[in-house]
């Protein structure tokens, strides 16, 4: 028999042992913890990125933290609140882009992985930040599709180059913007439309008003040949504010066609028998949502770190014969 000092000796470690078995298990239980960050929770394109992102979450599991961040003292504050949880990285889309430098500083302090979505952050002399992995749109292809889809649809309904003028609001100063309307310039000029035959609209605000101001100054430059009109720019308040000016010019409805891009700003429109907006195009949240999540989550348990820029050039033409189907697939009809 054992004497009784070294039989509590083994059991003592016996039940030190046991007890570092059950922690080492109860933290291989616990899931990875991701931050997944959105300027404007209340907006249909960020709770669809956050559903499929929890998607991916129950399909991966970890855990996916939620938070609001409406500008830079509470993007801040989220971050520590990550640490504070645990949480080994996070996808954000900033509400404003040249917090890029402080967010960055605020993930290395905590250990924490970044990566930005929709919204690619700029340093201080306002230049990308591409050492910083991004997933968003392609814009400049983007706006080849809006471009395009404008041409086909004026070729199915007869119309002729020689009457046929596009009016393209532009946003230049954001670089988003300006892709978006070069693309579309650029697949008007290859579907044949006469490089006179297109008016540039520089917009001072990015909302309906501040696009039909910029429109109704370009509309008086047309000469009076002018009998149909394609309307774009760089996203659907842009177009809606286009079309609103052809309306108040006395362009009927049949000699417009205007594609927005978002989709989301668009179902009120769309929902009129007869409007000048014929369409949007609609990007992909849900894919977005999905595989950010499922890239943070790669790179905080594998290694893998996301490319520096994974470009989404997935968008899908909404009308009147198929919006309501289309924005039900990816929970954006209500």
């Amino acid at each position: 028999m054992f004497p009784t000092r070294g039989l509590r000796t083994l059991c003592a470690a016996a039940c030190t042992a046991a007890t570092l078995c059950a922690s080492s298990l109860a933290l291989a239980a616990d899931p990875v913890k991701i931050g997944f960050l959105v300027k404007q929770p209340e907006e249909p394109w960020f709770q669809t990125e956050w559903a499929f992102a929890e998607k991916a979450a129950k399909d991966k599991n970890f855990t996916l933290l939620k938070i609001a961040v409406p500008d830079g003292e509470e993007t801040l504050a989220a971050i520590d609140s990550l640490a504070a949880n645990g949480a080994k990285g996070f996808v954000i889309c900033p509400p404003d882009v040249s917090l890029g430098p402080s967010i960055v500083a605020k993930a290395k302090m905590a250990d924490m992985k970044v990566m930005a979505v929709d919204d690619r952050f700029v340093d201080a002399n306002g230049k990308f930040m591409e050492d910083v992995p991004y997933l968003g749109m392609a814009a400049f292809e983007v706006g080849q599709k809006q471009g395009s889809a404008m041409a086909d649809e004026a070729k199915k309904r007869g119309w002729q180059w020689a009457n046929t003028y596009a009016v393209i609001n532009t946003f230049d100063e954001l670089d988003t913007g300006k892709k978006r309307t070069d693309g579309s310039v650029d697949a008007l000029k290859k579907a044949g439309m006469p490089a006179d035959h297109i008016v540039f609209a520089p917009q001072k605000t990015l909302d309906v008003p501040g696009g039909m101001d910029a429109a109704n100054a370009a509309l008086v430059k047309l000469p009076s040949g002018a009998k149909h009109l394609l309307i774009g720019g760089m996203n659907d308040n842009t177009v809606l504010g286009g079309v609103r000016a052809t309306e108040t010019a006395g362009f009927k409805a049949a000699d417009v066609i205007g594609i927005g891009i978002n989709g989301t700003d668009a179902k009120e429109e769309l929902k009129k028998a007869d409007s000048g907006f014929y369409g949007s195009l609609l990007p992909s949240p849900h894919i977005e949502g999905y595989k950010t999540a499922e890239m943070m989550y790669e790179w905080v348990t594998t290694g893998k770190e996301p490319p520096k820029y994974t470009a989404m050039d997935e968008v899908t033409l909404i009308t009147r014969q198929n919006f309501k189907q289309e924005l039900e697939k990816i929970g954006l009809w209500n």
